[in-house]
């Protein structure tokens, strides 16, 4: 179902505060929609259109990676980038008591626990990316560098795609 009001998420006041330029779009959400349906529900290029993943290593130590709607994660690529093991997606119940947002709706930005986010490399060459808002059916539009503007520090850009 698609929102009548934006609410104010943790996701955009953390935009907010870093006085980052952006727009909120909604859409109809639908569960196992992905970021194929909010793509197609908003006619957004699908490439630009970002998945929030909440994974995990081996220690259990929660992280982010930022993924191209129409791409997948290696997370061998990923292990390697982070010099573990191995990583893995976490379960949806797991991913909300990290981020503190519902799966479909979760944003890099704003999250409970302050985690490293791993950025697909390419994602920075896009000139605007659309990415979840903190809430299910409720994307931004923004500049794919104040990604590092709005985390600073807990930015790793890596190629992790496959």
């Amino acid at each position: 179902m698609k929102p009548k009001t934006i609410p104010a998420t943790n996701a955009l006041r953390a935009l907010d505060a870093a006085k980052v330029k952006y727009e909120a779009k909604c859409y109809d959400f639908e569960p196992h929609g992905g970021t194929e349906l909010a793509a197609k529900c908003l006619g957004l290029d699908h490439h630009a259109t970002i998945k929030t993943i909440i994974l995990e290593d081996e220690t259990k130590k929660p992280f982010v990676c930022l993924m191209h709607g129409d791409k997948e994660i290696s997370t061998k690529n990923l292990a390697r980038a982070r010099g573990s093991k191995t990583v893995t997606t976490c379960t949806p119940e797991t991913a909300d008591r990290h981020s503190g947002y519902h799966v479909g709706g979760t944003s890099p930005f704003g999250t409970r626990k302050r985690m490293t986010v791993y950025v697909e490399k390419t994602i920075f060459d896009l000139k605007e990316i659309y990415i979840n808002a903190g809430h299910r059916g409720i994307l931004v539009v923004m500049d794919p560098h104040d990604i590092v503007k709005v985390l600073g520090d807990l930015v790793v850009s890596v190629n992790v795609a496959i």
